[in-house]
């Protein structure tokens, strides 16, 4: 039986900061696509999953990404991609969220990143400002399950079975959306049921089917 829905933040309640990140490559003359290229790379311990987990701050990003970012052959500095991450809302997602509210338990699972000004900036892979407008939608989940307050980010299983453990809920009793395969496949492994979204209308349709009750 299902009780909750989880949904990761950018990428599915937002559009993909992947287009910015290629929009910037293509006005730098850089190829296409290596930003996401340096985020792959060593993915558990690059600058990207440190700065998710805490583990450094924004200074620290800012200089290690262009380390990496030199082994590639090019030099960027951390905090212009940072300026790239904000994605666009998706009302179709949000009307979504607010036609389950109630009836089931809701969670946003993000792996985000936090600021010396200690404003969150949330980011599935490359990352979306949780800001403003953004702060409502927060609102309408039970609860939210950030990396860089648990230590923790996807794909890690700890991840889930930890936001399992907040929703009060068994991985069995979860459907989970996600943009990236990374992030599913571990959450499918536990025995939650999965949805990748490509785009929204799809992803809200295979939803509907699992729930049983219409959200569109």
């Amino acid at each position: 039986m299902i009780k909750a829905v989880f949904w990761d933040f950018g990428g599915v309640i937002t559009t993909s900061p992947f287009d910015s990140f290629n929009i910037y490559e293509e006005s730098q003359n850089l190829p296409k696509d290596l930003i996401r290229t340096i985020n792959s790379t060593n993915p558990d311990n690059n600058a990207w999953a440190k700065l998710e987990r805490s583990e450094i701050d924004l200074e620290e990003f800012d200089s290690l990404f262009e380390v990496e970012s030199r082994q590639f052959g090019h030099s960027i500095p951390g905090k212009q991609i940072l300026s790239l991450v904000k994605g666009q809302i998706r009302p179709k997602m949000v009307k979504a969220i607010r036609e389950i509210k109630d009836k089931l338990i809701q969670g946003c699972l993000t792996n985000n990143i936090q600021s010396t000004e200690d404003q969150e900036l949330e980011k599935d892979n490359v990352g979306t400002a949780i800001s403003g407008t953004n702060q409502e939608i927060m609102g309408l989940f039970d609860f939210v399950f950030e990396s860089s307050k648990e230590n923790v980010r996807k794909p890690d299983p700890d991840f889930y079975k930890l936001a399992c453990q907040k929703g009060g809920v068994n991985p069995h009793e979860v459907i989970f959306l996600d943009d990236l395969g990374i992030n599913l496949k571990p959450a499918k492994a536990l025995g939650m049921k999965t949805i990748k979204v490509v785009k929204s209308k799809n992803a809200l349709l295979e939803l509907q089917t699992f729930l049983k009750f219409r959200i569109i």
